[in-house]
């Protein structure tokens, strides 16, 4: 399985570092040349790859952290994104809901990203958060993560575990997934809300 990072922003960073931690290889890209991240991506770990985003959409499992407004470009530099699992990390806070014809954010990402299947996941947490050693106390930091694809949603379970986290599926991108969704200018119940699980 091959993974990819697209946005190299705060979230993209502070995904990289918990691939580092766990010790598995990511590309990371942006629309920028590879070169002028580089230094940032080696700082992060050896494993962090910059790529150019042809080169890191050739992964299976790719995460999507650029800004939402940015999605639509993303999508349009693959024909198609068939057999891809799609990890929505972008959080469409202040787009207005008519822009989104009334659906959840990541329902329009996934109009957009035709073939992918898609999860939201990993976008709760503020990114100075979500960028820290994720396991504390003997408890192991909470990312929620939402779909309609059980296979994709079981095969994001399994990364987020390795990543070292504690995930907790909240069901449906319909249901579940609008507690972690922006709307207009709210945010969803259990956004920025940063919890721990003991077992």
């Amino acid at each position: 399985m091959s993974y990819a990072i697209i946005g190299f922003g705060n979230l993209g960073q502070a995904l990289a570092k918990a691939f580092a931690r766990s010790g598995i290889q990511v590309s990371v890209a942006t629309s920028r040349d590879p070169e002028s991240f580089a230094s940032d991506a080696a700082a992060i770990g050896p494993g962090i790859m910059p790529a150019t985003l042809a080169h890191a959409l050739k992964a299976d499992v790719v995460f999507l952290a650029v800004r939402f407004e940015s999605h639509g470009d993303v999508a349009k530099a693959l024909p198609s994104w068939n057999g891809k699992t799609l990890i929505d990390v972008t959080n469409a806070y202040g787009v207005p809901p008519e822009e989104l014809q009334g659906l959840p954010s990541s329902s329009v990402i996934a109009q957009a990203f035709t073939g992918a299947r898609l999860v939201k996941g990993f976008n709760h947490l503020a990114a100075g958060v979500l960028g820290q050693d994720p396991a504390i106390q003997g408890g192991r930091r909470v990312v929620f993560l939402a779909g309609d694809d059980d296979q994709a949603l079981a095969e994001v379970t399994a990364l987020a575990e390795n990543l070292g986290f504690s995930p907790i599926k909240l069901g449906g991108l319909s249901e579940g997934g609008l507690l972690v969704q922006a709307r207009g200018n709210s945010w969803g119940q259990l956004i920025f809300k940063d919890l721990v699980k003991f077992d």
